[in-house]
């Protein structure tokens, strides 16, 4: 029906049920069905206007039935003590004989009764008549829980069958009508009602906490989602009803580092801070987390214009809304192009640079090594230089775990990139050069997870490279959080690392999100299953294991949480005669000569035999092509470019 004739109904209604509790309450307080006097019918007529009056005046009216709550029960109680209070007052002024403070008090409790009863009959009749709800279990007896039950009652698509909660003082007790019972009752419960959803409202419950309760999951076959976290849910960007699967960071367990409030800003407030990289994964992070500190002016440096937008556009917002004083400076160019990034940072006087641009996908680089060394190699040490001419005094590099013995192009071109920082740490005292180290970052681009929940949607199959392969891992925020403190506490030619816990093996963590998902592992044992996990290799340059450092030279910092690491660095004038001899390899693109470079600089760097560069392969095939039969090949006419001898073999 329209909104309108519904809240006609409700309102003829009560116009005449209203004078019937009237009638009832001087019945009952006189034993007179006949209900009083008929000279008194106006009275019945005027205690009928007033309420609806009242009810009106109080949006009983506005309420939409289906999804009527706990706060309406204030309008109905005020429209019932007004209505009471009226008939009182009016039948001592003109009817004393036939209402006394009995009869307004019974007539009262007659209103209440009825409005109150009419709509929850109302609300239980068109539940019944709405889709099939389902039944869930939800983890947390606390305050977010019976709110979340709150919210589930108002919609039509869940309903709580139990509550789960680990103390044993409320197990026994209801909220809500819905029973309170112990984790060890989950599996039981589970059976019965067939669940198929279990809800955590636990907001305020550690990620350790959260990933063993996560756990216990697992072989239960459903589908576990949880609230927004605790602090989300205080800043209002979300809600207690956006419910979310579980996330990486809850069946890590690893609780966040908590960043230290002083060390954030030392590099940061009241200066200039340039982040090259600025629209990526971990630059953006970066710039996200500088504003806070309010510097002077933040140099959003970034070779992709869409990135660059996008960036830009988000920090303009939130500078505008948080008010802060914060100039934004959105500048295009190439990390490699040393004089450009010289002028950029002379004209704005910068002072602190953290440097993200980089390559960083391993098979990408590993197919494209000669512009993944130019950008990881060649462009940091542009920067660094423009930086140390420039005058700057903080300067630092955003690394990875791939650079301790690395097996990859990528690796080698980052520990490369830490080396020539460390050289020209020695050669110079102007600019605070440091590194920092971390793991796999979540949610970044090329990240394993997002793929994983993606393959899980349309039905598997889950690609593994490798079943004992095992990685690091840790938040953007709190990869660029590490990133930020470390400069602050920097000396000059160290590295930086987190300790991040255990390792996390990845077939597991293909398994748990399956799992965690209500569906089963698909395997040669189980063929019924819903996913199957596939082992696809380990793809050119990936290792089994990561590590975070090469020697044993390590110390720890202000912050519990971050390791301090002096590594070996060959000297400025080795390091030069490197990168001398890279630049002229990488411009003549002699494939054999950048990689006898690389080891050279790097000796931890064992590289494949087979060179899995794109170009390097085709052109190789071309060069050494037979000749084929009636006219000469096309192919055979491609003149290599100035190749080292090496690679005519």
């Amino acid at each position: 029906m329209p909104r309108r004739t519904k809240r006609a109904l409700l309102l003829v209604a009560d116009g005449l049920m209203i004078p019937a509790c009237l009638w009832l309450a001087v019945a009952l307080k006189y034993d007179d069905l006949s209900g009083g006097p008929q000279r008194f019918i106006w009275f019945y007529a005027g205690a009928t206007i007033i309420s609806v009056l009242v009810f009106l005046k109080l949006g009983l009216y506005r309420s939409i039935t289906r999804f009527i709550g706990f706060q309406i029960l204030w309008a109905i109680l005020g429209g019932g003590i007004a209505s009471s209070l009226f008939v009182w007052l009016i039948g001592q002024a003109l009817a004393p004989q036939l209402v006394s403070g009995s009869v307004a008090i019974i007539y009262g409790l007659n209103v209440l009764a009825w409005v109150l009863a009419t709509r929850l009959v109302a609300r239980w009749i068109l539940s019944l008549h709405g889709p099939a709800q389902q039944p869930v279990v939800i983890y947390g007896a606390g305050e977010a829980g019976a709110q979340l039950a709150i919210a589930l009652a108002a919609g039509s698509k869940m309903y709580p069958v139990a509550y789960v909660d680990e103390k044993t003082a409320s197990h026994g007790a209801t909220i809500g009508g819905v029973r309170i019972v112990s984790p060890s009752n989950l599996p039981a419960i589970i059976q019965e009602h067939a669940v198929a959803n279990v809800l955590l409202a636990i907001p305020g419950a550690s990620r350790r906490r959260r990933a063993e309760i996560i756990r216990q999951m697992v072989d239960f076959g459903v589908h576990v989602q949880t609230i927004p976290d605790l602090n989300d849910i205080l800043s209002g960007r979300a809600t207690l009803t956006d419910l979310r699967d579980i996330s990486i960071e809850d069946l890590l367990g690893r609780d966040p580092v908590t960043p230290q409030s002083r060390l954030l800003g030392v590099s940061i407030r009241g200066k200039c801070v340039m982040v090259t990289g600025a629209g990526g994964s971990i630059g953006s992070e970066l710039c996200r987390q500088i504003i806070q500190e309010e510097p002077n002016q933040l140099i959003m440096f970034e070779l992709s214009e869409i990135a660059l937008y996008d960036i830009e556009r988000e920090l303009h917002s939130a500078v505008v809304n948080k008010a802060l004083k914060v100039k934004l400076v959105a500048l295009l160019g190439n990390a490699q192009h040393r004089a450009h990034i010289l002028e950029i940072m002379k004209i704005y006087g910068v002072q602190t640079v953290y440097h993200a641009a980089a390559y960083k996908h391993v098979p990408i680089v590993e197919q494209n090594f000669v512009e993944g060394i130019n950008n990881n190699v060649l462009a940091t040490w542009n920067t660094a230089e423009a930086a140390i001419e420039a005058g700057v005094e903080t300067f630092v590099l955003v690394s990875t775990d791939k650079a301790v013995h690395p097996a990859n192009i990528m690796g080698a071109s980052k520990r490369f990139a830490e080396i020539v920082l460390q050289a020209l740490q020695m050669r110079q005292q102007t600019t605070c050069m440091c590194m920092v180290r971390f793991g796999n970052v979540l949610g970044s681009s090329g990240s394993v997870v997002p793929l994983f929940s993606k393959q899980i949607r349309i039905g598997g199959p889950v690609t593994v490279t490798h079943p004992e392969v095992r990685r690091y891992f840790m938040t953007i925020p709190e990869a660029a959080s590490l990133v930020l403190q470390a400069g602050s506490m920097a000396k000059g030619g160290e590295v930086f690392v987190l300790d991040m816990g255990q390792p996390v093996k990845i077939d597991d963590l293909a398994r748990r999100m399956i799992a965690l998902s209500g569906l089963t592992v698909r395997s040669e044992e189980f063929p019924d299953g819903d996913i199957a996990i596939e082992y696809t290799g380990l793809r050119p340059g990936e290792k089994l294991y990561e590590e975070l450092l090469i020697g044993e030279n390590v110390s720890g910092t202000e912050h519990p949480m971050i390791m301090r690491a002096f590594e070996r660095a060959p000297s400025w004038l080795e390091v030069q005669q490197l990168l001398s001899e890279m630049r002229k390899a990488l411009e003549q693109f002699d494939c054999d000569r950048i990689r006898d470079v690389l080891v050279s600089a790097v000796p931890e760097f064992h590289p494949a035999d087979r060179m899995h560069d794109l170009m390097w392969s085709e052109l190789h095939e071309k060069v050494t092509a037979p000749p084929m039969s009636g006219r000469r090949s096309a192919a055979r006419t491609v003149v290599p470019l100035r190749t080292h001898p090496q690679s005519q073999s």
